[in-house]
């Protein structure tokens, strides 16, 4: 009873988090469905719980890092890792896998809907699990990180509190650059157990209208940036801010000049 009440008491701590878990349960069961999704998730999970267990004894592969406990009595831990923040790396791989997809697939020569001009992506297997994608997804995956762990680090002087330090802060805004190595790692690891997972299982129908599901993803990814860099404006950190926002503009504006599709002018239409 106590676990349960203990997670309740997360909930209640942590919504946002688990908001956007809600909406990577959706927008992977909208891509990949079921007998997928609750594989990704459950591998990506595990990988960053033992990364993050491994981190705080070892050093490996995050660097040394530590979580003070002030919020033990609040919510749940295992060992002495907050249940919300391994979460917190399965929703964040999948929303990277996305945009990585969103810049990788090759377009299909599909007529684009009327009502909805985006160009339409081949989900083939060989290309949502080949090298490009595997490397991109790691690397998005670790990019982000470069804008929510310096405003997290800062969590004293926004809701999530001050839950976790470096014993010895590194360059990024007090963040060791071993940190987004790390992250990297549980990217590469989780996507290495993933993909060959993804070719075993039976084959998925193409999905209809792939860009507007995949999109879910892409706009969790974005919805996750826009809601750490408007907690790094709020606690003042503006210049933090505006180092962030600009890391991230030429991925953004790449996506949705690819994805996108203007319809040329004619004068008969």
């Amino acid at each position: 009873m106590e676990a349960v009440t203990l997670f309740l008491k997360t909930i209640l701590l942590r919504p946002y988090v688990f908001a956007f878990l809600t909406a990577f349960l959706f927008a992977a069961f909208q891509l990949i469905g079921w007998p997928r999704t609750w594989r990704f998730w459950l591998i990506s999970w595990a990988t960053a719980f033992v990364c993050e267990f491994s981190s705080t004894r070892t050093g490996i592969p995050f660097g040394w890092y530590f979580y003070n406990g002030s919020t033990v009595d609040q919510e749940l831990y295992f060992f002495d890792v907050p249940f919300m923040d391994s979460i917190s790396f399965s929703f964040l791989l999948f929303a990277a896998y996305c945009v990585a997809l969103g810049l990788l697939l090759p377009l299909t020569s599909l007529p684009t809907h009327a009502r909805v001009p985006l160009r339409q992506l081949n989900f083939d297997l060989s290309m949502r699990t080949s090298w490009g994608v595997y490397t991109l997804t790691a690397f998005l995956f670790a990019f982000i990180d470069m804008v929510i762990d310096p405003v997290a680090l800062r969590g004293d002087r926004w809701f999530l509190g001050k839950i976790y330090y470096y014993p010895d802060p590194g360059w990024h805004f007090g963040v060791p650059v071993a940190n987004y190595i790390g992250w990297a790692v549980v990217g590469l690891i989780s996507l290495a157990i993933y993909f060959p997972l993804d070719r075993r299982l039976t084959p998925l129908s193409p999905p209809q209208l792939l860009t507007q599901r995949l999109l879910l993803g892409v706009g969790l990814y974005y919805g996750v940036l826009a809601f750490n860099l408007g907690m790094t404006f709020w606690i003042g950190e503006t210049f933090m801010g505006l180092s962030g926002l600009l890391m991230h503009l030429p991925i953004l504006v790449l996506l949705v000049a690819r994805l996108s599709h203007v319809r040329r002018y004619h004068p008969t239409e």
